[in-house]
């Protein structure tokens, strides 16, 4: 297996070091994924800023995160299921959809889960859905913009997921509690 350095801000490149404090200070730790993206300071930067920008968009922060777990899940990052999880929790997202999103299950409320279908048919098309399907999640409530926003969500996670398949990025401890095995990875019916 190639390693790569897990960088404290003193190892890190110096395009990159602004962005592993402002981290540090805004969790109180330095998260392993950032510390792994600091090798690549442009991909550290696009992903933080990446993530500003779709904390900005039409969706509430449950939604948010049904778009971004539902990537996790998809893409088996067991990093970024554990920390979201974490996040999740932290912003008040029911534990009932956590919990579906964790489990590959279908959310009660049929608005959200209409969201979560829509956002694997993004990931599992590569960004092809059909006419129908996007119709199907118009139909549920959704607009055109937050069709296109979903893209949005699903170009973070596949930064943020495969940096950390590529570098094998290690739980923090803060996310041990809400560690995922990786589980039930298949599509649900």
């Amino acid at each position: 297996m190639v390693e790569f350095t897990k960088h404290s801000i003193d190892s890190a490149p110096e395009e990159a070091k602004e962005n592993l404090r402002y981290a540090e200070k805004a969790y109180g730790f330095l998260p392993n994924l950032y510390r792994n993206m600091a090798e690549a300071p442009t991909l550290f930067e696009g992903y933080l800023k990446l993530s500003d920008i779709f904390s900005k968009n039409s969706f509430s922060e449950t939604e948010r995160q049904i778009i971004l777990m539902t990537n996790n899940r998809l893409n088996d990052c067991k990093y970024c299921m554990s920390a979201h999880t974490a996040i999740s929790k932290g912003a008040g997202v029911a534990d009932d959809v956590i919990e579906a999103l964790r489990n590959n299950t279908p959310i009660a409320d049929a608005k959200l889960e209409a969201l979560r279908q829509f956002s694997a048919i993004i990931n599992e098309t590569r960004g092809n859905p059909t006419d129908a399907q996007i119709q199907a999640m118009l139909d549920a409530g959704y607009t055109k913009q937050n069709v296109l926003e979903v893209l949005v969500g699903t170009s973070l996670k596949i930064l943020s997921n495969y940096t950390n398949h590529i570098t094998n990025t290690q739980l923090d401890e803060a996310f041990l509690p809400t560690a995922w095995s990786g589980v039930n990875t298949e599509a649900a019916e």
